[in-house]
């Protein structure tokens, strides 16, 4: 296996973080239409609609092709909702990390290098209303080099940078659909701490939440 280098961000790495979280972001799109789909008023609408063309047109074409139609209406719905995501993510911080991770204090970017190339990112800053926890964000690692402990390795720096600065514990956020992720901070020591609605719409129809997760370096057994 090759060698894992982890170091802080720096100006050339730009385009290769950018692209790591767009394609990384990309990646839900499937789980998230396959969990909309599992979702019993998801279910109980296309019934609907489908039983109710069937019953009027005597045919099933139509209501296959009506329900067909409102599949991938559906999934336009969620690469919009995904696109958005992408651009606000790069508007906050993603298009200024220098100012926001490297000139603020108790906050930093870090890349992971595989044979020279970029293939992980992972961030943090001050949480907001948790007292003295940091926010693990932009965390993310190319598909072509999972399951190498790359992941585990961002989350060890960004809990040894917290506990050098005597933070209380450092928390992130990740969605319902992640369930790879969920698996991973679990077995780094984080706990669920809490589930959080997302405000938009769809997702409130759609019961697509977030939840937080904690490790609390107090409370951390060596």
């Amino acid at each position: 296996m090759a060698e894992i280098k982890i170091r802080r961000y720096h100006e050339d790495d730009d385009e290769d973080v950018k692209d790591i979280f767009t394609l990384g972001m990309s990646e839900h799109i499937p789980s998230t239409c396959m969990h909309i789909l599992k979702q019993a008023l998801a279910q109980m609408f296309l019934g609907c609609v489908f039983l109710a063309l069937l019953t009027s047109s005597m045919s099933i074409t139509l209501p296959v092709l009506a329900v067909t139609l409102l599949l991938a209406a559906g999934r336009q719905t969620v690469n919009y909702m995904f696109t958005k995501y992408i651009k606000l993510s790069l508007d906050q911080d993603l298009n200024h990390i220098r100012q926001i991770y490297l000139e603020q204090p108790n906050a930093c970017f870090w890349v992971a290098e595989v044979q020279g190339r970029v293939v992980g990112t992972a961030a943090c800053l001050p949480a907001e209303n948790a007292g003295n926890y940091l926010e693990l964000k932009r965390m993310s690692v190319r598909k072509s080099h999972r399951g190498q402990g790359i992941a585990k390795a961002l989350c060890r720096i960004v809990e040894e940078f917290a506990r050098e600065r005597g933070c209380g514990g450092v928390l992130l956020r990740t969605s319902v659909v992640q369930t790879d992720a969920q698996k991973l901070y679990e077995k780094m020591g984080y706990k669920r701490a809490r589930e959080i609605e997302v405000p938009e719409f769809i997702a409130k129809m759609t019961n697509f939440t977030l939840f937080e997760y904690r490790l609390d370096l107090k409370r951390r057994i060596f």
